[in-house]
């Protein structure tokens, strides 16, 4: 042979591809990232076949689903990325009130833009005290987040005296879910451009993988270098900050803040994380499976209230779903 000759590429031999077993198929089903995916087609199913005859289907009752789901959607962005760090709030709730009625104030004595940033410093603030005496007193989440909701809720009643604050801001009401661009609704924007920020942010930035380390082993990301500390701190503030922002949007929908906002809520946020595949203990978490998760828990509210249960009914609905979800979390740690 030649020096200038180059030898003839050498082919490998094609080798037939793996089939998938039926074990590898279960496998791929239990797999909690496409379970969720799958459930809400379930759900969806069922719905429109038990409730064919109810217009479930119609693109109105579907776009009012996702308008009544966006502040859960944004709460649970905010939430996933607590319990990916391994923490827990339990004060959203209460924020939610507060913050819309304190914009709500602010909008009515200076204007919408004061408004909207003294409903967010709430949630700055709150997330703030929570997130330095847990990293900082080293008080769990746990405790800190419930004690803080009763601070909060009890602050919501006492600033009004239990009275609502209507808002007449139409450039407030507008942005902040009343309004609509074309045929999508402004809430549904604000769900989107969330879940989009927070999942960018949650797998393509150093800041989403120390909350994901941090979660899985806390020891371990501290030995490599990093401020586990700031890390608790950071996600209670955020987790906060979007139960502030789901305030305004509900201040913004209902033209008005009262301080039963968000009592609800707090079960329903947690519910939709976990099921889209967050785990409770910490360490893995999705954005996207959290904002479907929150469709599913909407499209289930809206299919009950359809199929004619009542409150009690579908509170039964929803607690099943969170045991359901928690069995599943803890399935997996186990093996």
């Amino acid at each position: 042979m030649k020096l200038n000759e180059q030898a003839p590429p050498r082919v490998e031999p094609s080798r037939p591809q793996p089939r998938l077993s039926a074990k590898g198929m279960w496998a791929l089903v239990r797999d909690r990232n496409f379970v969720v995916y799958v459930a809400f087609l379930a759900i969806l199913l069922f719905f429109a076949i038990a409730l064919r005859d109810t217009g479930f289907l119609t693109t109105t009752n579907l776009l009012n689903i996702v308008r009544q789901t966006a502040p859960i959607a944004v709460m649970a962005v905010g939430m996933t990325y607590a319990l990916s760090a391994g923490e827990i709030d339990l004060s959203i709730g209460s924020v939610v009130a507060l913050s819309a009625l304190v914009g709500a104030l602010v909008i009515a004595d200076v204007g919408p833009l004061a408004g909207v940033a003294a409903g967010l410093g709430v949630g700055l603030a709150v997330g703030l005290v929570n997130g330095l005496l847990t990293a900082k007193v080293r008080i769990p989440s746990f405790l800190v987040t419930l004690g803080m909701m009763g601070i909060v809720a009890g602050l919501a009643r006492w600033i009004t005296d239990l009275q609502s604050v209507p808002v007449r801001e139409e450039v407030f009401t507008f942005v902040f879910g009343s309004g609509s661009i074309g045929p999508i609704s402004t809430l549904i924007l604000w769900a989107v451009v969330i879940v989009l920020i927070g999942h960018l942010a949650y797998r393509h930035t150093r800041f989403g993988k120390h909350v994901l380390a941090t979660g899985g082993n806390r020891a371990a990301a501290n030995y490599v270098g990093i401020n586990t500390a700031r890390i608790k701190i950071a996600v209670l503030v955020l987790s906060s900050s979007s139960a502030a922002l789901a305030g305004l949007l509900y201040a913004g929908r209902l033209h008005g803040a009262r301080y039963t906002l968000g009592e609800a809520d707090l079960l329903i946020v947690i519910a939709a994380v976990i099921i889209g595949g967050t785990s409770l203990f910490g360490g893995r978490g999705t954005i996207v499976g959290a904002a479907v998760g929150a469709l599913i828990m909407g499209m289930l509210n809206n299919g009950l209230i359809l199929m004619g249960l009542n409150v009690a009914e579908q509170m039964v609905a929803r607690g099943a779903l969170i045991i359901l979800a928690v069995a599943l979390s803890m399935r997996e740690l186990k093996e």
